[in-house]
């Protein structure tokens, strides 16, 4: 569950934006066979056909996450119902759902993001008509009491206040905050504080957001390994075919470009490393403009542990014990985000100088042909690395759909990768990292503990 930032978080988004193996650009980055049916209620569905012989991974994906929480009180209900579709149905209540999942011995769990919601299983072939009857009953008949809405809210709270012992959360809440206005990813998907709060008091919204979401036209449902596809697709007509389409859905507001840079501030209650936490506006997933694909090859060129920018403040000058950046693809434009833990106060400002200054020098300067060529060929070899088992599969083709609405759209957007020319790589670096486009949120250890270091200097 990708609740809140980390640079973990971050990395694996990256790794996702990678392309394929450097064995020429004819070679598709998801060389998968595919087969898919739509059902008459708009329901997508997929057989993936992976080398994984007994094995499937079944996964729902819902594409709703905290971007479609547009109404004002209303945050964190995506993230909500990730907890609430464990809670049963008259069918199968939730200890039954979950004796099922014991004894084909599956391996069950669900996450969110800005996106969309997932649901997953990862079970024995076999387990498929089993699979596909608990998943449909629960996503169309969830049933829960008002009391346990609020059982369920309040855990949600405390999921909450946990996270907020990570400073990378107060982070990135501040962070989003001051880079947007308008969008609805100004909320991390875990929501406002003050709706979390208040989500106790909204179940007879939580029935009309699961009601609007929840829905055939809305989801899409993929089945990666050894999957037997004329089998699936009748299984899941018989069990899925009788759901109704649901009605509009509202639309989500556009962000206005950001005019100046703005800075805040976290100031953290324990003693902690100072924390640089950097955003510049970069444009939604696309499978028809390179910039993706050259902001991509830009992470790898600035904050790599082979760039010089890491090598430079990470072993050398030893002013930093963590560097990373890089957009993480969204379905509308998000951040191209940088994060930087810099070991002593003194050095904060100047770290942030650095960092400025080497993508200043990118932005001036192309980089060869060679680097270029051999960054492109390292970062599709990543991506093909990560397709090494049904479940990445599945959780691959999951993200492209959350994005683009179709599990192969990575095809589209690696094979611009070979098109890339040093002056692209340029040309991106100029145009989304202007000054104007730079959200700086910084990470400071308590008044006394800061007082301290100065006295020391």
């Amino acid at each position: 569950m990708r609740s809140m930032f980390t640079a973990a978080a971050m990395l694996s988004a990256a790794a996702l934006s990678a392309a394929p193996p450097p064995s020429g650009s004819a070679e598709k980055a998801f060389p998968f066979a595919m087969e898919t049916k739509v059902l008459e209620n708009g329901l997508h569905l997929y057989a993936i056909h992976y080398d994984s012989p007994g094995l499937i991974a079944y996964y729902t994906i819902v594409r709703t996450g905290s971007r479609n929480e547009v109404e004002a009180g209303h945050t964190g209900f995506a993230h909500f119902f990730e907890h609430m579709m464990f809670r049963g149905t008259e069918k199968y209540p939730a200890e039954r759902y979950n004796e099922i999942v014991k004894e084909i011995g599956a391996d069950s769990n669900a996450f969110t993001s800005d996106d969309l919601t997932v649901y997953h299983l990862l079970a024995g072939k076999e387990s498929l008509p089993t699979i596909v009857d608990i998943e449909s009953d629960r996503f169309q008949h969830l049933k829960y009491s008002n009391a346990a809405f609020q059982k369920e809210s309040r855990a949600i709270l405390g999921e909450y206040n946990k996270g907020s012992s990570n400073p990378f959360q107060p982070l990135d809440e501040k962070l989003r905050e001051l880079a947007f206005s308008a969008h609805t990813y100004r909320h991390t998907t875990i929501g406002f504080i003050k709706d979390v709060e208040d989500m106790p008091n909204q179940y007879d919204y939580s029935l009309q957001f699961f009601d609007r979401y929840y829905r055939p036209d809305n989801l899409q449902v993929i089945v990666a390994g050894d999957v037997d596809a004329a089998n699936f697709f009748a299984l899941a007509e018989k069990a899925y075919g009788g759901w109704k389409k649901g009605g509009a859905r509202p639309e989500v507001p556009a962000e206005p470009p950001q005019k100046k840079e703005e800075r805040g501030v976290v100031a953290w209650k324990s003693a902690t490393l100072p924390i640089v936490y950097m955003g510049y506006h970069v444009p939604a997933f696309s499978t028809e403009s390179k910039e993706g694909p050259a902001l991509d090859v830009l992470s790898e060129l600035l904050f790599s542990d082979r760039a010089p920018l890491h090598k430079r403040l990470v072993l050398e000058q030893q002013k930093v014990d963590d560097l990373e950046g890089g957009p993480e693809n969204h379905r509308d434009p998000f951040l191209f985000e940088i994060v930087a833990r810099v070991k002593q106060e003194k050095d904060v400002a100047g770290v942030e100088k650095d960092i400025e200054d080497e993508i200043a020098k990118i932005a001036a300067n192309p980089p060869d042909a060679k680097t270029l060529e051999e960054t492109v060929s390292h970062v599709r070899y990543a991506f093909a690395r990560s397709l090494n088992n049904a479940d990445r599969v599945a959780v691959t083709a999951a993200r492209a759909v959350a994005l683009t609405g179709r599990p192969d759209a990575w095809n589209d957007y690696f094979a611009m990768f070979p098109q890339l020319t040093p002056q692209d790589i340029s040309a991106a670096a100029r145009k989304y990292f202007a000054p104007s486009n730079r959200t700086v949120v910084v990470l400071e250890p308590p008044a006394e503990k800061a007082a301290e270091k100065g006295a020391s200097r």
